[in-house]
C-alpha cells in the first residue's frame, strides 16, 4: 500500500483539531487519574502498527520502548510526552515506508505524526486541564506555589 500526500490546507488543521480534542477529553479526566491514563495510552500507542506495521521485529522493539516511556509516564508528564515525540518519529518512518497506520487511510501515518506533538507538547507542559487553564485556576495555584 501506498502512503497519499495531504493536498489541502484542511488536511494539515485537522490532526491538529483531533489533538486539541482529544487534551480538552483528557482534561476532564482529574489528575492523579489523567496521568495515569495518559501512561496506559502512550503504551498502547506503542502497539499501533504491530499487526502487520511493515519492519519486523523492530515494530516488537519500538512497542517495547513505548512501554517504558509508559511506565516511568506513571510518575512524570515528561516521559510520557517523549513516548508521543517517539511515536511521531515512528509515524514519519511509515509514512515514508508506505505503510500506514489505518489500511483504508493512505494519510493515516502523516496525520498522527502531525497529532503526536500536539499532545507531547501538552505533556512537556505538564498536562494541565485546559479548563482550569482558561479559568485561570491553574496560573494561581502556580503562583501562590512561587511564592
Amino acid at each position: 500500500m501506498r502512503t497519499a500526500t495531504f493536498d489541502t490546507t484542511i488536511h494539515w488543521v485537522i490532526p491538529v483539531v483531533i489533538a486539541v480534542v482529544f487534551i480538552l477529553l483528557c482534561s476532564l479526566i482529574k489528575e492523579p487519574a489523567r496521568k495515569k491514563f495518559m501512561a496506559i495510552l502512550i503504551g498502547g500507542a506503542g502497539s499501533a502498527y504491530l499487526s502487520g506495521g511493515g519492519f519486523g521485529p523492530w515494530e516488537m522493539a519500538f512497542s517495547t520502548v513505548l512501554v517504558i516511556c509508559a511506565y516511568n509516564g506513571l510518575r512524570s508528564y515528561r516521559f510520557i510526552g517523549i513516548g508521543w515525540l517517539l511515536h511521531t518519529g515512528w509515524d514519519i518512518l511509515h509514512h515514508l515506508y508506505g505503510n500506514p497506520l489505518l489500511p483504508f487511510d493512505p494519510t493515516s501515518s502523516l496525520g498522527c505524526a502531525i497529532c503526536d506533538p500536539v499532545i507531547a507538547a501538552w505533556c512537556f507542559a505538564g498536562a494541565p486541564s485546559l479548563f482550569e487553564v482558561v479559568r485561570g485556576k491553574r496560573i494561581r495555584q502556580t503562583l501562590r506555589t512561587a511564592l
